[in-house]
This record gives C-alpha cells, structure tokens and sequence, in this order.
C-alpha cells in the first residue's frame, strides 16, 4: 500500500472524519463506522478499491479535494470556494 492508499485507511479510522460522514450522509447516530467511512471514501473518489487512489490521478484528485472538504470541516483551514 502506498501513501494516499494508506492516507485513506487512516482517514476512514479517524473518529473525526467518521463524524463528516455521519454529517454528509444525514446518520441519526452521528457517527458511522470505519467500513461506512470507507464506502462513502470510494463513492466520493468513484473507486473500487483505496488502493486505486495510487495509481489513478483523477481518483487522487478527488481524494484531494475531500479532504479539503474534511479539513474546513473542521476547521484546519477555511472553507473552500
């Protein structure tokens, strides 16, 4: 696995970004799992598999642009236009 392969799988892991899902998703529990942070991951990216992120650029770059979404979420950095 190499490195926006694994970004992911951290990401999907990290209870903050499993929040943004739940939000983005409309989940009554405000929390989704790992395995639905997962999915919504892939959906966003339109992959299969996280592994995909490493070897298609249009893939990368829509990864890129979640987590700008994520990030301005919560407030790393200011929301994007």
């Amino acid at each position: 696995m190499t490195a926006l392969a694994r970004a992911a799988g951290i990401l999907c892991n990290d209870a903050r970004f499993q929040r943004f899902v739940a939000q983005r998703i409309d989940l009554p529990t405000g929390q989704a799992t790992a395995s639905a942070a997962a999915e919504y991951l892939r959906r966003q990216c339109r992959i299969d598999s996280r592994r995909q992120l490493d070897t298609d650029p249009a893939a990368a770059s829509r990864f890129a642009a979640l987590r700008t979404d994520f990030d301005a979420w919560r407030g790393r950095i200011a929301t994007p236009r």
